[in-house]
């Protein structure tokens, strides 16, 4: 309807993982930043043509992965691949390198480098200055990508994140808003297994899915992946493997034995994995 001024909630809430649970500043952000209109830049639906405001709900509701790219873009420090631009329902990303599968038997240094890059996506997604929180729903190793020249890790999958607005729940207040959440451990036998709530994940303002998401399937020994297994930081220097503390961390982050040990766990890996690449950024 060319007379709606605003795209709200109630339009749209459930389409998609990108608005399971929209906020009205969620959905202000992507029609602002909507870049396949001559508008861009304003958040008035009203302002597009039939055209570009049909083909940008029809891509909220099959495939969200473009509207991720566009609003929380890699040239604002986000950790995803970079959107170019798109014809039609054809869209054009920036090539970021080989997955991060192709890293699997790295020398040691590089696969600790990688971990800990991808414990600061984790971090990074949780908490933010903006204030909204991006889950990751489906993570294994062909969805990060690493770049040639500068090593960076780069999501390159995002179709599947859930975005929350801690605003709106601290505005809210749902149901235990302010308890901390602590994801289940997923013991599966399949790959890249995840055990979540999206009503959950979109009522708390302190979550720990992405660190759990991060550590089990990537990270843990028993992650699998093209029927191998042994996690992304396998196989460690005898005095790393002797001493115990590396795989103490990683057991805790991926099926905490104490209350709210993840979050702890998450902390310290990331500083232990920091540490040992001198990564201190």
């Amino acid at each position: 309807n060319g007379d709606v001024r605003l795209l709200t909630p109630d339009a749209v809430e459930g389409w998609s993982d990108l608005v399971h649970c929209p906020s009205q500043r969620l959905l202000d952000r992507l029609v602002r930043r909507y870049a396949e209109t001559k508008d861009s830049g304003s958040f008035l639906l009203r302002n597009l043509k039939d055209s570009e405001r049909m083909q940008l709900l029809i891509t909220l509701a099959f495939n969200p992965e473009p509207l991720v790219l566009q609003s929380f873009p890699s040239d604002e420090g986000w950790p995803f691949a970079k959107y170019l631009g798109a014809c039609g329902r054809m869209v054009a990303v920036n090539y970021v390198g080989e997955e991060l599968w192709s890293y699997f038997n790295a020398p040691w240094e590089k696969r600790v480098d990688l971990a800990w890059q991808l414990m600061e996506i984790a971090e990074q997604l949780t908490n933010n200055d903006f204030e909204f929180a991006l889950y990751l729903l489906d993570v294994s190793f062909d969805n990060f990508a690493v770049g040639p020249r500068d090593g960076k890790v780069i999501i390159v999958d995002a179709e599947n994140v859930l975005v929350a607005d801690k605003k709106l729940i601290r505005q809210n207040k749902p149901e235990n808003w302010d308890v901390w959440y602590e994801s289940k451990f997923d013991d599966c036998d399949k790959e890249a297994c995840l055990s979540f709530s999206k009503e959950i994940l979109c009522a708390r303002v302190t979550v720990d899915h992405n660190y759990y998401a991060i550590c089990q399937n990537l990270l843990l020994r028993h992650a699998t992946w093209c029927g191998t297994s042994g996690g992304q930081i396998h196989d460690p220097p005898a005095e790393i493997a002797k001493d115990g503390q590396l795989e103490a961390l990683l057991d805790e982050c991926a099926n905490p034995k104490q209350r709210y040990g993840r979050f702890q766990a998450a902390k310290e890996l990331c500083e232990y994995l920091a540490q040992s690449t001198n990564n201190v950024r």
